[in-house]
């Protein structure tokens, strides 16, 4: 049986340190701004933290951080064909995904709040604005962030990996989501919010499966507006 090599000390402690303070940024900006700007200022941190830290890679380096997004921000030429492909791509893995547990989810979410009463399944439609908010405010920016330059550092600083699923993961993996778990707990204090630990698995689970990020932003967007619409759906906000 092989030893697994050990995290190399420098790297892990720069790239947690890094990430460490961005959450602590990001904390300090939801706290601070007005509640109609808050998840815009936090997009924007982490959007402009993923830009710093990346701004140096080439074509090669944003395509393993799982950045290049078909071309569309690495400094080769665009190629509509190539960025066509990758967003097919991703938004075929991200609803076959969504349709896997978008019913569990569903009997899950009635459990816990307990409600008996009939789902407005109008109430459920999300508006365009809500849409491209959640993909463009919540998910691309944290995804671009927590999947696209966390889980790729921590997974070299770790060395170790195992094959699940036709993934390539570890601790990395695991270690990334609870940052985002911890990072969602700061910006709104209560318990509940640690669970978002657990889709983040499913998140850093299918960008290592892909090897972008496309697909976890869409994917994310996608649970937001589920859970969104389902709170909608049985009026658990009057």
């Amino acid at each position: 049986m092989s030893i697994p090599p050990s995290p190399a000390p420098h790297a892990l402690g720069a790239t947690l340190g890094a990430a460490l303070t961005v959450t602590a940024v990001v904390t300090g900006a939801s706290w601070a701004a007005p509640d109609s700007w808050a998840a815009t200022l936090v997009g924007a941190v982490f959007l402009a933290s993923t830009w710093w830290l990346v701004r140096r890679e080439d074509a090669a380096g944003l395509a393993a951080h799982g950045l290049a997004f078909g071309g569309l921000f690495d400094p080769t030429p665009l190629s509509p064909r190539r960025i066509g492909s990758a967003l097919g791509r991703s938004a075929a893995w991200a609803a076959a995904l969504l349709a896997l547990i978008t019913v569990p989810f569903w009997f899950g979410f009635r459990m816990w709040f307990g409600t008996e009463r009939p789902a407005d399944l109008g109430a459920m439609l999300p508006t365009l604005d809500q849409a491209l908010g959640q993909l463009l405010v919540i998910a691309l920016p944290e995804e671009v962030f927590f999947r696209g330059w966390l889980q790729p550092r921590l997974d070299r600083a770790f060395g170790a990996r195992v094959r699940v699923l036709g993934a390539e993961v570890g601790l990395g993996l695991v270690v990334t989501s609870a940052i985002f778990a911890v990072g969602h707990l700061l910006t709104l204090p209560s318990p509940a919010r640690l669970a978002v630990f657990f889709p983040a698995l499913l998140f850093g689970w299918l960008r290592a499966r892909t090897g972008s990020v496309g697909p976890s932003v869409l994917l994310h967007a996608g649970c937001n507006l589920l859970s969104a619409g389902l709170w909608d759906a049985y009026h658990l906000g009057r």
